[in-house]
């Protein structure tokens, strides 16, 4: 790699301290990476160790949001990764604000999302004497993320930035971390001596699709099965192959199931899409592919697939594949590109549009209606306080085309996942597999950020609306409108269910009690707009005036704390 990937401008800047003709800082490098990468925005709380980065965003277009604490800042850089497909950068001071940053790049960790973390230290003439919040942060940082490294000189900023990038898409995608000290980001070095490779000469296609020889195994394999289905996971939207598996499930005739960001690829009413029938499916299949998602908790460990079925896996990590469960066959790679391989392996052999497969899906097809059927009068139900299915039910309605669903907190969000769906590919957030709450706020902001255009619905609990609300006013100060909903209840209501479950009525209220806030008000407070709503009737108007607000709003809704949605009832730690 030459010294000098691109021509660098240097730093001219006049009475600017330290700031000779000729040279350039290492926050200006930092700020040359990210540009490098496409990145249009940082978000951060401020710190003495880290502000040079802020001058080098300024110099380069790159929008600084700082938020009201650094978890919220990790986690709305996740949100404009998994928005944006690139990886996303937060920027906090050293010693607590990196620590306050760890849930953020915890949750990205599980998720499987890139973003870079940049976390500020002491100068190396400080090193083990003690100074301003002096943390070992890439010791602690190591077990959660891809990368983590501390850049000891300033020529090579750039340059490890870069590797943190390619780190962060190595495989399945994660979070990275730079140790940057404060003589690092503040030191000058000569221009022409500063390592900055060449955008789109440091990181090349991912697009792998495995071994071929697997792919003609499950064009086989598909060509044979009479009854197929495919669950569709977060990995498939990662890599962005939306339309790939679009294509497959069309070709070959098969049942498709969608979970986590995969969510919306297929869209309500589409011929292949299936919501309500994912266990009769799997239970009566020949033949399972798992694409982009892991036997983790949210699939039984692999156990609820049954053994009289073939299972293939698809990932993009050869660590998960097969684990926690012996498979048929494994392919390591793109989701998407390797169903659009297996797709085109099958061409001209026999039924390879798996017309024979129009009874399987019509069977299918029964089974969801009547499934649609029994549930309806419960998102119907009429009573007050409000139902959290009929909330959910009013806010599937409310989706459009365009609109993007997040949703933050426990049961009230459990309740919403059977009925919410996503009009199309990106259109679902959601934590991931840690199930950290409080994450609805900062998604939004990293969300809204990466695609002003795109509507947001958020549903949040009420508790986990109160762990990170306050940015609220960053979606203020940086018009980020968007249509939040607090299902509330007045208790962290999931954990309330256990404890009842456990211990008995008496263990109700004990640490799962909350006030009685009316968040409608506090967005009022704020400059938004807010609506309180107590019969179900006026949720949807609610909704659509929020809409017509134009600006960040809460609507307030009273939801029956005893009702508990059955994905709560049914969680192993209750039983």
């Amino acid at each position: 790699m030459t010294a000098t990937g691109t021509a660098v401008q240097a730093e001219t800047k006049s009475g600017a301290e330290g700031t000779d003709t000729g040279t350039i800082s290492g926050g200006h490098l930092v700020a040359k990476a990210l540009k490098a990468e496409g990145i249009d925005a940082i978000f951060t709380l401020s710190g003495g160790h880290i502000i040079d980065i802020y001058d080098g965003c300024v110099d380069e277009g790159i929008k600084v949001i700082d938020v009201r604490h650094e978890q919220v800042a990790a986690h709305a850089a996740d949100a404009y990764a998994r928005v944006t497909g690139k990886p996303g950068c937060a920027v906090v001071t050293a010693g607590p604000g990196t620590t306050d940053a760890i849930t953020g790049i915890a949750n990205a960790f599980r998720a499987e999302s890139p973003f870079l973390l940049i976390g500020g230290q002491g100068a190396l003439n400080q090193h083990k004497m003690g100074s301003l919040q002096d943390l070992p942060h890439v010791d602690i940082m190591k077990p959660i993320t891809k990368f983590a490294s501390n850049v000891v000189t300033t020529e090579r900023v750039a340059d490890m930035c870069t590797m943190a990038f390619r780190e962060a898409f190595a495989g399945a995608p994660g979070p990275v971390f730079l140790e940057i000290g404060r003589d690092i980001l503040d030191g000058h070095v000569p221009a022409e001596s500063a390592v900055i490779p060449e955008a789109g000469k440091y990181r090349f296609s991912t697009k792998s699709i495995g071994d071929p020889a697997d792919v003609e195994k499950l064009a086989d394999m598909l060509v044979k099965s009479e009854r197929p289905a495919v669950l569709l996971g977060t990995q498939l939207w990662t890599g962005r192959g939306s339309q790939k598996a679009i294509d497959f499930v069309r070709q070959l005739n098969v049942p498709a199931f969608m979970n986590g960001s995969a969510r919306g690829t297929l869209p309500p009413g589409d011929p292949h899409h299936f919501h309500l029938t994912r266990r009769y499916a799997f239970n009566n299949a020949d033949l399972i592919i798992i694409v982009g998602t892991p036997f983790d908790f949210r699939m039984g460990y692999g156990k609820r697939l049954p053994k009289s079925a073939q299972v293939v896996q698809i990932d993009m990590s050869y660590a998960t594949v097969g684990k926690n469960r012996d498979i048929d066959l494994g392919l390591v790679g793109d989701p998407g590109s390797i169903l659009a391989a297996v797709a085109q392996a099958t061409t001209g052999r026999s039924d390879n549009g798996g017309k024979g497969r129009d009874a399987w899906l019509e069977q299918l097809r029964g089974e969801e209606k009547r499934l649609q059927e029994e549930r309806l009068p419960r998102l119907l139900k009429d009573t007050a306080p409000i139902h959290p299915l009929r909330l959910a039910h009013e806010i599937n309605q409310a989706l459009t085309d365009n609109t993007m669903y997040i949703c933050d907190g426990g049961d009230v969000v459990t309740f919403a996942g059977g009925v919410v769906q996503p009009h199309g590919p990106g259109m679902w957030m959601d934590p991931g597999p840690l199930g950290t709450i409080g994450v609805g706020m900062p998604f939004v902001l990293g969300a809204k950020q990466a695609a002003p255009d795109r509507e947001i619905i958020a549903l949040f609990g009420d508790g986990s609306f109160s762990l990170t609300g306050w940015d609220f006013e960053t979606a203020i100060r940086y018009d980020l409108p968007f249509i939040g909903i607090v299902g509330n209840n007045s208790y962290m209501n999931q954990i309330r269910y256990g404890q009842i479950a456990k211990y008995g009525e008496e263990m109700g209220d004990v640490g799962v009690k909350l006030g009685d806030v009316k968040y409608d008000e506090f967005a009022k407070m704020l400059g938004g707009y807010g609506e309180e709503v107590r019969e179900p009737k006026d949720i949807r108007p609610a909704i659509e005036r929020a809409r017509e607000s134009g600006k960040p709003s809460l609507i307030n809704v009273w939801i029956d704390p005893n009702a508990f949605a059955p994905g709560t009832m049914n969680q192993t730690m209750y039983k």
